[in-house]
Order: C-alpha cells, then structure tokens, then sequence
C-alpha cells in the first residue's frame, strides 16, 4: 500500500501530487524532476544518476530493509554502497552518535575516543602502526599518495586497469575505459574518464593490468621503475566484479615494491572490516605500507582512515601536509568506534553470521541459475559479491566487461521490481542484519527476475 506523501519533499503541493505519474515509481518520478531545478543533473554523486526509471528517492532504512518515497519495499544489498555493514540504523551506533551529539561536534582539537579509534585500529589491522583520520576514501588516498611521493621522492603512481580510487586527478584513471581506447591487453594505455582532468595525469600514472604476472614483473624490471613511487589496488577488486587476486600475484607485488623501494598502498575503503574484522589484510596475509579504510568503519557516518608504517605515517609531522576540519569529529568517531565495537564483540559473531548468510544467498542464486539453465555468474566473497552473466571465472576488467552486462541491468531491474536492491553495477553487500527470510524472499525474487531475463 503506498502511504500518504509529504508535498515538502516530493512535490510543490496538493496540485502536484494529485498529477503525479501513475504507477511503482511515481514519487520517485516527481521528485527527480523536482530535484533537476534544485540539484545539478538531480542528483549529489554522478554515481548515483543511472537509476531505472530515474534515480530513487528513499525514506527511511531499517536493518537489512530500505524503503523508497512510493512505499515500496526493498531487501537491500546496497547499503549506501557498502557502509551498512550493520544494517540500517544499527541501535548500538544510533545511541552511540545520540549520546556524543549534545557534547559538541567539532572542537579544532583531539577527543581521547579519537584515540581509542586509532588504538582499535592497531589491534585489528596489520599494517596499523600510526593512524590518521578524514571524512571519506578519496580524501585519504590523495594522503597516501602524498606521503608516498615525499618518502620515495618520486612522482609516478601505478594502479591496475578496472580499480577505482576515488574521483580526484592524480588516480582517476582507466576505472571504465572504453576497450577500444584501452590499448593492449598486457599494457593498458592510461584513460582518463572526465573532462577536465588535466593531460599531464597520463605522466605520473601507469596502468598495469590485474592479475597478469608477467606485465607486473616487466614494469619493475624495466626502465622507468625507479620512478615509481607507490602501486595502490584494491586487494580484492570489489570495484569491477569482486575479482580476487590469483594465487601468489600478491605476494609478487609485495615483494617486488619492496626491493624497487616503491610504497604499497591497499585501497580498503569497501573491504576494510568488511570481509573481516582486520580486511584484506587478514584474508591475504599479505601486509602493506599503508593502507586506506572508509565505508564499513563507520555505518554511514563520513568517516575514513590511512593506517600504515611509523617512518611513513610520521612524516605527516615531517613536512608532509595532511589536515582537515572535519577530521575526526565527534559523531563520526562515535559512529565508528559502536561500529567496530559490534563487529568484534562475542568473538566476531557478526561476520559469521554474514559469512552464513552471503553464503546461503551465492549458493541459492548459483541453484536457481542452474535450474533454469542461466549462464548467472555469481563471483566473489559471502560479505560482498557480484552476478552479472557469461561464462566465468572473471579473472580481470576486460574479462568482466565481456560478460552480459545488458542482461545484467535487465536482472537488476527485474530484482528491484520483486522489492530487492542490488548496486547498478551488480555488486552485492551483506550485512549483520540479514536473515534467513530476507535470503529466502531474495532467491524468490531472483528466480523469478531470471526467468523473465532469460
């Protein structure tokens, strides 16, 4: 049943939501014309613009259920892209930030709970010797980069093809790259996706493919390596396809920055304290030099952090300029100190049960798919995956770019339809929140959103 809207948000009044559209979408449909007169292209991220029919307008989560301004109902795998690793409006950061906010929020000084943070951290991270804190992911790679161009005193950042790192210049390239301007399998040629990014990004970044030994031995064997300050990833390629390191690439890479003197930076911002209460850094058992967390540490809240080594963290008091106004305020600090609290008390029960709970629903998706004879592809880890279709596995972007990706956006359309949200780019996030009846309604609907795809 579609409840009663409010004209404050939806509409100018009674006249307009009398003419809204008919239909699943209506409120959404006039509220994004609404916002198109307010809000560039209607919308606050440009990630957020490719909504089907239009981008959703929603009013309210709880746990593991979200629910739009038409009433409609979603079991959501979204979770504001990954944040929600407790669900929507978890009690225990709901009362944390409740209590802290009457307190002050911002004091141009230091909060003993921002050291607990940081100490949390230490205990959970490997790489954590030092810590620092800022308001999002792209904010604290920049820092990383930063402080890895000072300590190496190079300028050169290699990244692989298909990672994302944020939006600013120095690493935003070759996330999406169209294949025909990609340049050769083994040795991509570096895209950048803006207007307005300035050329001079394509000398200082270099562009190695993911999961191809041979082109990560030829770059640190060849000319032009001692200019290499730092080689950033996503250690599980959450952004393109939840597309894992292969076995022993990165011990490779661990080993080869560190004889060329070259910083490793893990970009954790989705699997930081996602796929484990240490990420992957725990998963992999691989150690970096630094390492940077947003999302999940702090259930929604702007929050993020760079963690690494003493000599490289320090030299942020050695002349390396890394601030912030927001930097650790104190309903941010709040939010992720309840949050990691969560997600570690009764010796983690939180991740077993996501690990229960994603597994059922990867099982359940790959048995429905089996049954009507779909090529659905379902890769990755129980706390965070992707379904696109083709044949598999997908071992690297252009792998994952071959697959299906029209009937991918037909089975996502076709979920959201059956009340089940799943991110555009068909990337699934559990949380601790989910239950055995949500994975049961979601397996219902993907069997039906399957038979309709085809």
């Amino acid at each position: 049943m579609t409840r009663q809207l409010d004209s404050r948000r939806v509409g100018t009044g009674t006249a307009a939501e009398a003419s809204a559209p008919s239909g699943r979408y209506a409120a959404s449909l006039q509220a994004f014309e609404r916002a198109t007169g307010s809000l560039a292209g209607g919308v606050s991220s440009n990630f957020r613009a490719g909504g089907d029919p239009v981008p959703l307008f929603f009013d309210h989560g709880s746990g593991a259920h979200l629910t739009d301004i038409d009433g409609n109902a979603y079991v959501d795998y979204v979770l504001g892209m990954g944040p929600g690793i407790l669900g929507h409006a978890p009690a225990p950061v709901v009362r944390a930030v409740r209590d802290e906010a009457g307190r002050g929020q911002l004091f141009a000084g230091q909060t003993i709970a921002e050291v607990e943070l940081a100490e949390r951290f230490q205990s959970a991270v490997a790489c954590a010797e030092r810590v620092r804190f800022g308001s999002s992911g792209t904010e604290m790679v920049q820092a990383a980069l930063r402080i890895a161009r000072a300590a190496t005193g190079r300028e050169v950042i290699a990244k692989f093809e298909g990672h994302y790192h944020g939006w600013l210049d120095p690493v935003l390239a070759s996330v999406q790259p169209p294949i025909d301007d990609a340049g050769p399998d083994d040795a991509p040629t570096p895209h950048l996706p803006s207007r307005g990014q300035p050329a001079a990004t394509l000398d200082q970044v270099v562009i190695l493919p993911w999961n191809d030994m041979a082109a990560l031995q030829r770059m640190f064997s060849g000319p032009g390596r001692e200019r290499i300050a730092a080689l950033i990833l996503e250690p599980i390629l959450c952004n393109t396809g939840v597309i894992p390191a292969e076995s022993g690439f990165l011990e490779a890479i661990r080993a080869l920055t560190s004889a060329n003197g070259t910083v490793l930076i893990f970009d954790e911002v989705i699997t930081g304290f996602r796929v484990a209460y240490g990420g992957a850094q725990q998963v992999t058992g691989i150690t970096p030099d630094l390492a940077v967390f947003a999302k999940a540490m702090g259930s929604g809240f702007p929050i993020a952090a760079l963690a690494g080594t003493r000599a490289l963290m320090e030299t942020t008091s050695q002349g390396v300029l890394h601030g912030g106004t927001y930097n650790a305020n104190v309903s941010s600090v709040a939010a992720a100190n309840a949050t990691l609290g969560a997600l570690a008390e009764n010796d983690g029960a939180a991740y077993v049960r996501i690990e229960r709970m994603g597994g059922r629903l990867m099982d359940g998706l790959r048995e429905r798919a089996s049954a009507l004879g779909s090529d659905l592809l379902v890769q990755g880890r129980a706390a965070v995956f992707n379904t696109t279709f083709g044949t598999g596995p997908v071992r690297d972007f252009r792998a994952y770019q071959a697959t299906d990706r029209a009937r991918q956006r037909l089975f996502l359309k076709a979920l959201q339809d059956r009340g089940v949200r799943v991110t555009a780019r068909g990337t699934w996030f559990l949380s601790a929140a989910h239950d055995e009846s949500d994975i049961e309604a979601t397996l219902a609907a993907a069997g039906d959103a399957l038979a309709v795809v085809g």
